[in-house]
């Protein structure tokens, strides 16, 4: 809206520019580095960093300590187990836990490289939808517009037959009524299209205050049924779903790894003084995980379920995916049945009942109330047109989401 007011305010109206037409509303809102998608890049990196973090050693441990002490003269050298100790430790995490720490993370880098795949495609989508939307409320003003100008003349060259009685006051009213229901409907309109264009902005900026084309875009097959059923199964939805199936499969085997032991190699050297010999030592340390009911057993269980529980996500979105491929391919083939009804037959035989009505009024063989209808049945049948075609177009826009096609 920002973007919006601003275009405004520098003269930049909404019909400034050349026409925006589909494809380069949609290659605008691609390259225009949306925040939403610039996230997951960074969210991906900073995981592959701690990709790299995690699989590496703890960082070792040294220790410093003065030993044996006596405390009634602090004389270092006064008894012979005094000494002055240094020690360094390094752990070894259990089993192959440092490698699975990575492949987890790099599974993590992945699932949000597959959520901005999918974030691009419903860019692609919500802007070829907001085009659509606004192409349809476009034409629809210029419809209504055209139809109420038509209704007014229509009135204006009639009304001398009110004097003469051919037509009564209820007509009068009964027309400036459908006047004012058309001016109502253009306001209407007038508000959704500035909506529209608002939802093309969110993506496009100021782009999307440039006019539209005077024609609808020539829609190109989609691909057919089997070709976009193949294809989703490279959808960025399921991919996502993959890589957090894979995370979940690094906990499996870091639950597994958990009934390893820890190891913990140590090493030290106690210095004495005064002509003594120093001390040396060596030593490891070991984890012993004997009691793993209520902790490893437990954390195992645990893992297993939430794997299958990302399995059975993966299927629920994959049978959405299928429901949303059918009704959309069911809409496009039904739609493109009814549009070519419309423009073949419907369009001619509203037009030509509305030129046929006002001869029939001319000589008298119908009624004004009637003559008004036949006005407003063109309208309708006009704006209908023009609906099923936005649909069409709509359930286009998600054949070509499914199948990974740019319009």
């Amino acid at each position: 809206l920002g973007a919006e007011q601003t275009a405004l305010l520098s003269g930049d109206g909404p019909s400034s520019g050349a026409p925006l037409f589909l494809t380069e509303a949609v290659h605008i809102a691609l390259r225009a580095e949306d925040p939403s998608v610039q996230g997951f890049d960074a969210r991906a990196a900073a995981l592959q960093d701690r990709a790299v973090a995690e699989a590496q050693l703890p960082d070792p441990m040294a220790r410093l300590a003065i030993a044996n002490l006596p405390l009634d003269s602090f004389n270092f050298v006064q008894e012979p187990m005094t000494q002055l100790q240094l020690g360094l430790r390094q752990e070894f995490p259990r089993g192959n836990t440092l490698d699975l720490n990575g492949v987890r993370r790099q599974a993590q880098a992945e699932e949000q490289w597959a959520r901005k795949s999918l974030a691009l495609r419903r860019i692609e989508l919500a802007v070829s939808t907001a085009w659509f939307d606004r192409f349809y409320f476009e034409q629809a003003k210029d419809v209504v517009a055209e139809r109420r100008s038509a209704v007014s003349d229509l009135l204006e060259a009639l009304s001398a037959s009110f004097a003469t009685g051919n037509l009564t006051s209820q007509d009068i009213l009964r027309t400036e009524l459908e006047l004012s229901l058309l001016d109502d409907r253009l306001i209407e309109i007038e508000r959704i299209s500035a909506t529209t264009r608002a939802d093309l902005g969110r993506y496009i900026g100021a782009a999307a205050n440039r006019a539209l084309p005077d024609t609808f875009p020539d829609l190109r097959a989609p691909p057919s049924f089997e070709e976009i059923e193949t294809a989703l199964a490279n959808h960025p939805e399921l991919a996502g779903h993959d890589a957090m199936i894979a995370v979940e499969e690094a906990d499996v085997r870091l639950a597994e790894e958990a009934y390893k032991p820890a190891w913990a190699l140590e090493a030290g050297y106690g210095l004495r003084g005064s002509g003594r010999a120093d001390f040396a030592s060596v030593g490891v340390s070991v984890s012993i995980p004997l009691f793993t009911g209520m902790r490893q057993d437990r954390n195992l269980e645990a893992a297993v379920k939430e794997r299958g529980a990302a399995r059975l996500d993966r299927g629920a979105t994959l049978l959405n995916l299928h429901r949303d491929l059918e009704r959309s391919y069911a809409d496009w083939i039904h739609l493109n049945e009814r549009v070519e009804l419309y423009h073949n037959a419907t369009l001619a035989r509203a037009s030509e009942t509305a030129e046929a009505s006002i001869t029939t009024y001319a000589n008298r063989l119908t009624d004004f109330s009637e003559l008004i209808r036949s006005q407003l049945a063109q309208l309708d049948a006009e704006l209908k047109f023009f609906e099923l075609r936005t649909a069409q177009a709509k359930s286009w826009a998600v054949l070509n989401y499914l199948a990974g096609v740019s319009p």
